[in-house]
């Protein structure tokens, strides 16, 4: 937890803005799979399962609401937040706001490996845009770490610049 403080901290040196693109495009594709979700469950529709059969078990599960809302609305309010965080890097170099959204994807993570352990070891079915979900959330977390690994800067490091300049 102290090393997820660090980096929450630390800041980022120039992210690349197709890096950016990146986190967003990915965040876009998790908040349209979770908004489906959202507007399917609000219209009291279970969407059709092509890929697996257990969409109706795990979508009509009790873990499927948290505190009164469908997971798949906290999901989609999830991607939105991090799709801002680098639409705001993106539109105004927000550095603060974008390592923060990247800091959110451990709770993404967290939440995807829950629910595919509550499909495959309680309710024993599968969601394909369950699945869908957790994947992407996976592959925001992965982009997050490659981000806070090669671009963090430590703020105590002088650079030769500074030295010249003090």
């Amino acid at each position: 937890m102290q090393n997820l403080k660090i980096l929450l901290i630390r800041p980022l040196s120039l992210v690349p803005n197709k890096v950016a693109v990146l986190v967003l495009l990915i965040a876009l594709i998790g908040f349209a799979d979770a908004g489906y979700l959202t507007i399917e469950h609000f219209q009291g529709v279970v969407p059709p399962c092509t890929i697996t059969t257990g969409c109706e078990q795990v979508l009509t599960s009790p873990f499927s609401i948290v505190l009164g809302l469908p997971v798949s609305l906290l999901g989609a309010i999830y991607y939105a937040l991090v799709a801002a965080g680098a639409f705001a890097y993106l539109e105004g170099k927000h550095e603060r706001l974008f390592r923060w959204s990247l800091g959110m994807t451990i709770f993404g993570l967290i939440a995807s490996l829950w629910f595919v352990f509550l499909q495959m070891f309680i309710i024993h079915s599968y969601c394909a845009y369950c699945l869908g979900s957790a994947l992407t959330s996976t592959i925001l977390f992965i982009v997050a770490c490659f981000v806070f690994k090669k671009y963090s800067t430590d703020s105590t490091t002088k650079t030769p610049a500074d030295t010249l300049s003090a």
